[in-house]
């Protein structure tokens, strides 16, 4: 009965939901400044004059400034709304009922869905705008969307459930290692798990639904759960009040619980899975520049013989979204409700496996691209056409890679972050996604390295290298090659830490409706 009395309390907090809503504003905020600079043509130079004599005029100091500050206050507001979007959605299925719980996990796949949509309608609608209306159209739309989402996210702001924030985690974290270091010296018999500090009154607030049990990976961190002189301190009596003495109250900064350490061992046990998206992130990368500047060399008429429209080589990335799109609703109507037959999970399979399966299509993605760019190139020479830069051959060519890649991100990137939701601790699941799109960020800049690597590494006498502006004097097959060999190897680093990972074990609280007290010891996922 206590644990629902703080379930109906934390629904109702309101610190948490306030500080969700701050990212928003600044998107919206940028996206109107952004609109505002493309609109008024004071934020911009002149147009160039065809035929002048005069040179084009260059922007003035304070016009670049407009435009970085609305990039930035963009960068910032999707810096804070895109992790919390997540984990608030995820939030508002009461884990406690088993039947909400069950039906959270495919809240991770349309909210990927929702936004694979969203980038799909950008790159067709919004960037047709852009192009035949004016970029004052063209940004107008988004930010007006961006102000709607605004309004609906404060209009239902009341239905939300809303937890009260407890604490910073990273505090927590820095104490346990703190204090597991005070204690470095104590001998390995005197940690006996048994005995390791507990405190469930102390613990409540940043374990709502289950308490975390020890673990014996990273042995080290349990000394921070071992009691000593000096590690609790006893209040005064109140003597004027009457009250009782209360109980000895932690140190935090000498002895921490055991949920407390199996928070730090959690984030830890993270660490490798994580980095393993790193590397996905780089090969898809590619997508975006060097199949980019292969559709450029290529037929891209959208019917040869009966149209003579062509494709824009930046709308190639609609195959990706197409499969992507595909992928992921054929995943959770069909692969799902099949595979739950087979392993009796509410998911279909671990998010373990699902990104398994989206490293060896991504594997698979860039091997086919490699083979298609030799292809390319051989039918660019058999038809003179190195020098011009063009290839007879149809851009639709393209189209597997690029939709391996869109494949491979409905495995790999949903499971991703099912992984980060679901093995974070409670109180650092906000945190856990931002990891997520961390990772992203760290892939593209991992892919930036890379083309500076091959570069130098390929470079001849002339200057000549894999990767010149002209890919019909290069071999950006032995490029995807490479980066195929790395993505293997990913592939198998991947398979040895998903093989060794422990979830996390948690000691979940009765279910709320049932007449029983007390707690079930029960692990939280199914052991892959």
């Amino acid at each position: 009965m206590a644990m629902e009395e703080r379930r109906k309390t934390t629904t109702t907090g309101r610190k948490k939901g306030g500080l969700k809503t701050m990212p928003f504003i600044f998107g919206k905020r940028g996206m109107a400044l952004l609109t505002v600079s493309a609109v008024l043509p004071q934020f911009r130079p002149p147009p160039c004059k065809p035929g002048g004599a005069v040179t084009c005029q260059e922007a003035a100091p304070w016009q670049l400034a407009v435009l970085y500050v609305s990039l930035l206050l963009n960068a910032f507001g999707a810096g804070g709304y895109r992790p919390c979007i997540v984990a608030f959605g995820a939030d508002q299925f009461d884990e406690s009922r088993a039947a909400e719980r069950a039906r959270s996990w495919g809240f991770f796949n349309w909210y990927y869905f929702c936004n694979g949509a969203s980038m799909l309608l950008a790159v067709t609608a919004v960037v047709y705008v852009q192009d035949n209306v004016g970029w004052g159209w063209g940004l107008g739309v988004p930010a007006f969307c961006m102000g709607v989402s605004v309004a609906a996210f404060v209009a239902g702001y009341p239905m939300y459930r809303r937890l009260d924030m407890a604490g910073s985690p990273f505090t927590r974290l820095a104490q346990v290692v703190v204090a597991a270091a005070k204690k470095r010296r104590l001998p390995a018999g005197d940690v006996d798990p048994g005995s390791l500090y507990e405190n469930d009154e102390l613990d409540a607030p940043i374990s709502m639904y289950g308490k975390l049990v020890h673990t014996d990976q990273l042995s080290f961190f349990d000394r921070a759960a071992v009691v000593t002189d000096g590690d609790l301190v006893a209040p005064t009596d109140d003597a004027a009040s009457g009250k009782p003495s209360a109980a000895p109250v932690p140190n935090p900064w000498r002895l921490s619980t055991v949920h407390r350490v199996e928070e730090l061992k959690s984030v830890i046990r993270m660490g490798p899975i994580w980095a393993a998206g790193i590397l996905v992130i780089t090969a898809s990368s590619t997508q975006h520049t060097f199949s980019l500047q292969q559709a450029t060399t290529m037929d891209r008429r959208l019917a040869p013989g009966l149209s003579a429209f062509q494709i824009p080589a930046g709308s190639m990335t609609v195959f990706a979204l197409l499969a992507m799109l595909l992928t992921l609703f054929v995943y959770d109507r069909a692969l799902v409700p099949l595979a739950r037959r087979f392993t009796g999970l509410d998911r279909g399979i671990s998010f373990l496996h699902r990104m398994g399966v989206g490293f060896a299509v991504c594997v698979l993605a860039t091997l086919v691209a490699g083979f298609v760019e030799r292809h390319r190139r051989h039918a660019a020479a058999a038809a003179g056409a190195t020098d011009a830069g063009t290839s007879p051959l149809s851009a639709y060519w393209l189209v597997p890679q690029y939709a391996l890649h869109g494949v491979a991100e409905a495995f790999t990137s949903v499971g991703h972050l099912e992984f980060m939701y679901d093995q974070a601790p409670e109180s650092m699941r906000s945190t856990a996604t931002a990891l997520f799109w961390l990772s992203i960020s760290l892939g593209s800049y991992a892919s930036t390295a890379l083309v500076d690597a091959v570069h130098r590494w390929s470079a001849g006498p002339g200057g000549a290298n894999w990767l010149p502006d002209n890919i019909n004097h290069g071999r950006l097959d032995y490029f995807y090659w490479v980066v195929t060999a790395l993505q293997f190897m990913n592939l198998v680093y991947y398979a040895v830490c998903a093989k060794r990972f422990t979830f996390k074990p948690v000691q979940l609280h009765k279910e709320v409706g049932e007449e029983e007290g007390g707690k079930a010891l029960v692990e939280l996922q199914e052991k892959v």
